[in-house]
């Protein structure tokens, strides 16, 4: 039986009230409505899919009720094929970064191919067969975490072949703010693959239409998007995510917060993998500012070998600080700030991957000129702007 998703009250008593006390802030409705997720409206899809041969890009948030949409479609006769799987791997449990390997399914029988291992890009020969492709992926909307990076390889590989793809929406926990450097062109990776801010605001629907209107697919190609709806949704509703999306989200706190924390990724600082709040703290085994402590430990699925494993760590615990991003819906740039001005004379404190998650060189140029985050925040405006304009000709939902 198909089941509706209710907004839960997200668990933070002071953020409630926070919200309750600013009308600019994001909603959170005393008796809302039932948010239904594009894949819970199977009565919209489901003539689509009958017979055809059907691919399913997925991994464990690709949910109806509690129940995966693999195995709901499979009951309801739909002839799966072939099952995609993005970073973390298919059901969800494979570190940050670590190679994803394909195979089959266990629960199913059906295949599975990696698009996190020695290919990010499904294959021609991996699209066989195949009549339609169906996108259904929870994101958290960060440039960086890469389901959209993957989403609009499968768009470009279905495009190439002339295959149709279904986006089920999903909504965005952060997008009720944009936010943060938009990157430049010579900073395109799998973790920045166009022109946005680090915040986009937008659900993956609303971005793979972007990604089609704005020409970003290889050699001028369009894909022909089926994109199904959710219903109730609107950017500023909070939404408390079901199921944690990646293995260090763990909680809606650490999804308010990584935007503003996943930076320190790119630094000589832990951000907490190998604790139980990753994305919720920061800490060094030199920092001796910090009022917080914690060791790292190998946790399999989130952190096998974390940075300073089994080292004592001093540095701070944030978590309140989602109060404030929700509350003046933006970013926070002061706990990078005030860790650099720490550590300035270590000339390791930046590695070469900041920039890259930056998207841009001039934030880490910013940071070393002592510029402040109002003076920082201020060189963002006007490209946000633009990115603005650009973004409302995609949205499915009220801002």
């Amino acid at each position: 039986m198909k089941r509706l998703i209710k907004f839960r009250k997200i668990p933070f008593i002071a953020l409630l009230l926070l919200v309750s006390s600013c009308r600019a802030t994001p909603r959170q409705d005393a008796n809302p409505k039932m948010l239904v997720t594009g894949a819970e409206r199977t009565e919209i899809y489901l003539p689509m899919l009958k017979g055809k041969n059907i691919g399913l890009v997925a991994n464990h948030t690709s949910l109806i009720g509690t129940t995966h949409l693999l195995d709901s479609l499979l009951a309801l006769e739909v002839n799966i094929i072939k099952v995609f799987s993005p970073e973390h791997g298919f059901r969800g449990d494979a570190d940050a970064g670590a190679q994803v390997s394909g195979g089959i399914d266990p629960k199913t029988g059906v295949a599975v191919v990696s698009l996190y291992g020695q290919k990010k890009k499904p294959t021609q020969e991996d699209l066989l067969g195949l009549e339609l492709v169906i996108f259904d992926i929870q994101d958290v909307g960060a440039r960086f975490y890469t389901y959209i990076s993957t989403m609009t390889l499968v768009m470009e590989a279905c495009a190439e072949k002339s295959i149709p793809l279904m986006v089920l929406d999903r909504p965005n926990p952060n997008g009720f703010y944009v936010d943060g450097p938009v990157l430049e062109p010579e900073y395109t990776t799998f973790v920045g693959l166009h022109p946005v801010p680090v915040v986009h605001g937008m659900t993956v629907a609303e971005y793979a239409q972007m990604v089609n209107g704005e020409g970003w697919l290889e050699a001028g190609l369009s894909c022909e998007l089926k994109v199904v709806p959710m219903l109730n949704y609107d950017h500023q509703t909070l939404y408390e995510l079901p199921v944690k999306p990646s293995p260090n989200l763990q909680d809606m706190t650490s999804v308010y917060l990584y935007p503003s924390l996943c930076f320190f990724e790119g630094t000589m600082m832990s951000v907490g993998r190998g604790t139980g709040k990753p994305f919720r703290i920061i800490g060094h085994p030199d920092y001796t500012e910090g009022d917080f402590k914690f060791i790292p430990v190998a946790t399999p699925g989130a952190a096998l070998n974390p940075p300073f494993k089994d080292q004592e760590c001093v540095g701070f615990d944030f978590s309140d600080m989602a109060y404030s991003i929700i509350l003046h819906q933006r970013l926070s740039l002061q706990p990078l700030i005030n860790a650099y001005r720490f550590f300035k004379n270590e000339k390791s404190f930046f590695n070469n991957y900041f920039n890259t998650l930056a998207g841009t060189a001039t934030l880490r140029a910013q940071i070393e000129a002592g510029l402040s985050e109002a003076e920082i925040r201020e060189s963002w405006q006007e490209d946000l702007a633009e990115f603005r304009k650009t973004r409302k000709k995609y949205l499915l939902y009220d801002d």
